[in-house]
């Protein structure tokens, strides 16, 4: 556990960067320093590696006070991921991700074993190896970052802004991938953003900082968007916090129907055996699938059987049921042009659909469900 007691960090000109910070950073979790510019989220992430030295106060690591120990010794427990990576752009892509272990006096054969090792981990392909910085996309460059971060395995990893230079599909990517390394490694990270959508879904803690170095609210994300602290955080988190929150809840109890879904192959005697089943759940189209089940698009009942596929309509995209949340369901009824949600199981397969009335009562019944587990606990 990393603990900052009362740290202040103030500069001769007389700027006070941080002032009074006092965090517990929990171990084997992710903890993300969240704020506007000028909060001192930054200032405080290179505090805990003494790239930035405090001014009052201490730091301590599993209960150590961090300026008890070599700078050095210090650093090679630390992992650290920048923006932009920060690739030495005269090695090659195996050789930046050795540099750590090479630095610790590993041989040139087993640092780059680790670093072989690593790229398959982070999602790089072999055939990268022995290519430069330059020759890759930014996504890949990042990846590369986190990799060299990871290389001597150290038990904290420092994350300031490391996705925030790449476009919105690859930042997602890179987010998965961090969860996905997390799940297997457990390392205790200290990631900062100014991105609260990133916070909220990397999180395990989210620390919202306010200009000043001032902390404003430290909380679980989810409880973050059910109960900001005071107007700055709510203003902060924004006006959709209520949709950001149903992230939480998960379309495992959402009850779907699969009346209106029926195959390419269904024949007009099979769909009149169906009829009172179609109408009693009043879904205005049809699903049809292939004959692997898979979604095809929605058509109008009188116009089944015999529609062609190119020419049903969208059904936007789909969401996987029980593993997908809430929001994911919202959002895909939203997009749909009937209205209708469409779940399908991880093979893509559709298992029913929901309406949107449905999805708010599940919302709601979620909720429900949440205010009495919070007065319980």
């Amino acid at each position: 556990m990393i603990r900052i007691d009362s740290v202040t960090k103030r500069y001769p000109d007389g700027t006070v960067a941080v002032d009074r910070l006092s965090l517990e950073i929990p171990d084997r979790s992710i903890t993300v320093l969240v704020g506007p510019s000028g909060c001192g989220k930054t200032t405080t992430l290179r505090m805990i590696n003494r790239m930035i030295e405090p001014s009052e106060g201490t730091i301590l690591i599993d209960g150590v006070d961090i300026q008890k120990q070599p700078v050095n010794t210090l650093r090679r427990g630390m992992g650290y991921v920048i923006q932009n990576a920060g690739l030495f752009q005269h090695r090659t892509i195996v050789d930046n991700i050795a540099t750590v272990p090479r630095l610790l006096g590993w041989s040139k054969d087993r640092a780059r074993g680790r670093a072989r090792e690593l790229m398959t981990r982070v999602g790089l392909d072999a055939s990268l190896a022995s290519r430069y910085p330059y020759q890759l996309s930014g996504g890949q460059q990042q990846r590369v970052g986190v990799a060299r971060a990871l290389a001597a395995d150290p038990p904290v990893l420092l994350m300031d802004e490391p996705f925030s230079a790449v476009d919105p599909i690859v930042r997602k990517g890179l987010q998965e991938e961090l969860l996905r390394i997390q799940e297997e490694l457990g390392k205790t990270i200290v990631f900062v953003t100014h991105d609260i959508d990133e916070a909220i879904r990397l999180g395990t803690m989210v620390a919202v900082m306010r200009t000043g170095g001032h902390l404003a609210q430290y909380a679980p994300p989810a409880e973050l968007l059910s109960s900001p602290a005071d107007a700055f955080v709510e203003d902060f988190l924004g006006a959709d916090r209520g949709i950001r929150r149903l992230s939480f809840f998960t379309s495992a109890g959402l009850e779907l129907t699969t009346a209106p879904v029926v195959a390419l192959d269904t024949t007009a005697r099979q769909l009149a055996a169906r009829e009172a089943e179609i109408a009693e759940v009043a879904a205005p189209h049809l699903l049809v699938t292939d004959l692997d089940g898979k979604p095809l698009g929605w058509c109008a009942p009188e116009d089944f059987p015999g529609a062609e596929p190119g020419r049903l309509l969208s059904f936007g995209r789909p969401f996987e049921f029980g593993k997908d949340s809430l929001r994911a369901a919202l959002d895909c009824a939203v997009l749909s042009p009937t209205g209708w949600a469409v779940a399908v199981d991880a093979e893509g397969r559709a298992v029913g659909v929901a309406s949107q009335e449905t999805i708010g009562e599940a919302i709601r019944a979620a909720h429900a469900e949440r205010r009495k587990a919070d007065v319980a606990g």
